[in-house]
């Protein structure tokens, strides 16, 4: 990745760093969000919502996010560049954090406890406001045939930052809820700051398409790529919830957590070769080659009883999310029209959203402890659907 940024300068990875820079933030949040939210839940008597809140946020999400996407599509048209919508959407975030993180320390009468979780609510729909805009943004921070590489840099922040998620809980433990929230709105703050310092106007890479025009992109390819994102979101999620626990009974030395952050880092790690080599594969058959490998290891996992192969899946994992990770944004932005590139982004993240609403509920339903096989079997019938719109979409491409 490093020898990228000196012989490909038609990528801008000033700005593509800047770019990472709000993704490390936004990750950030998330933990800090994913570690209290079930602490402050208990702690105002709402222990039933601990379960069904993330549910309910993932559906919403799934439909407000292509929204969104849309919404930046049409700003962009406008205004030609999508940094005001993330701007306003990081300020709003940040203000919830702050505001939360002072509701929190008051010992709130019980008729009015119900705005914690309802503010919680806010904040993961004020987060796609920016998400999905600032994902759009790799398009014209890099030509298509350059975006695998570009995206690694995301993937390399990711999975880097998801691998000392462990050392973090414990900060973020150590630090208290309030802190923590005050500390989330100043890095996205921050992080926007950075990517409007990287990115001036006209540093962006113009597209060549009449800002008026109508994309012609087919409906049938949007109804893909919100199929496609929520089977990988039920791969991903699969993987990081259910799985480290089967490793972990093969590798008793060594903590679930350890093993979530093992495969993390080794997608971190992986990215840095794999940016290069998936945008020589392509994106179609980079997805289908990071599903299949992840599919496949899933259904080895749940048959094993050996330690040392269980160290093998566990760099498989890791490679194969990294592939995923790396060819998913590509391969949406390769088949809609540019003018489009929000609602794509949005449309898979939307689905993705859902998948993880859907694995939530399966755990929910089923439990997360032996069943492996059950995770194996859903994760193999998503594989498929994927597979079947990969090869569909084929035809589709801008």
């Amino acid at each position: 990745m490093i020898n990228s940024v000196n012989t490909r300068p038609e990528i801008l990875w000033r700005q593509v760093w800047g770019l990472a820079t709000l993704l490390a933030a936004i990750v950030f949040s998330w933990m800090a969000y994913g570690f209290y939210q079930p602490i402050i839940l208990e702690e105002l008597k709402f222990a039933e919502l601990v379960g069904w809140l993330g549910i309910w946020q993932g559906l919403l999400v799934a439909i407000i996010e292509p929204i969104i996407g849309g919404l930046s599509d049409r700003i962009q048209q406008r205004s030609g560049s999508r940094l005001s919508m993330i701007s306003v959407g990081v300020v709003s975030a940040g203000l919830i954090f702050v505001v939360v993180s002072l509701l929190i320390q008051q010992n709130l009468p019980i008729g009015i406890r119900w705005i914690v979780p309802m503010l919680m609510t806010v904040w993961v729909i004020t987060m796609m406001i920016f998400r999905t805009p600032a994902i759009a943004l790799l398009t014209q921070f890099a030509p298509k045939s350059e975006l695998p590489q570009a995206n690694a840099v995301l993937v390399f922040v990711l999975g880097g930052i998801g691998a000392i998620g462990p050392i973090l809980n414990i900060l973020l433990n150590s630090m208290g809820a309030s802190v923590t929230f005050l500390v989330g709105a100043i890095a996205l703050i921050f992080a926007a700051y950075i990517l409007q310092l990287f990115t001036p106007k006209h540093s962006l890479h113009i597209c060549s398409i009449n800002q008026q025009q109508i994309a012609n992109t087919p409906t049938q390819m949007f109804v893909l790529i919100f199929i496609i994102g929520l089977a990988t979101g039920v791969e991903i999620n699969l993987l990081l919830s259910i799985f480290p626990q089967q490793l972990q009974t093969q590798l008793p030395n060594l903590t679930v957590e350890f093993i979530a952050s093992a495969i993390l880092l080794v997608s971190a790690i992986a990215s840095v070769p794999l940016g290069d080599w998936t945008a020589q594969l392509g994106a179609n058959k980079s997805m289908l080659l990071g599903l299949g490998i992840m599919t496949a290891a899933m259904g080895l996992t749940v048959l094993n009883d050996s330690d040392k192969l269980a160290i093998a899946f566990i760099l498989t994992f890791g490679i194969s999310f990294s592939l995923v990770f790396i060819s998913m944004i590509p391969w949406v932005l390769s088949k809609i029209h540019p003018s489009r590139a929000g609602l794509g982004t949005g449309l898979y993240f939307g689905g993705s959203a859902a998948g993880m609403a859907i694995v939530s509920l399966f755990i929910k339903q089923l439990g997360s402890t032996s069943m492996g096989a059950a995770a194996f079997l859903l994760a193999e019938l998503v594989f498929i659907v994927a597979a079947v719109c990969i090869v569909m979409s084929q035809k589709f491409r801008y």
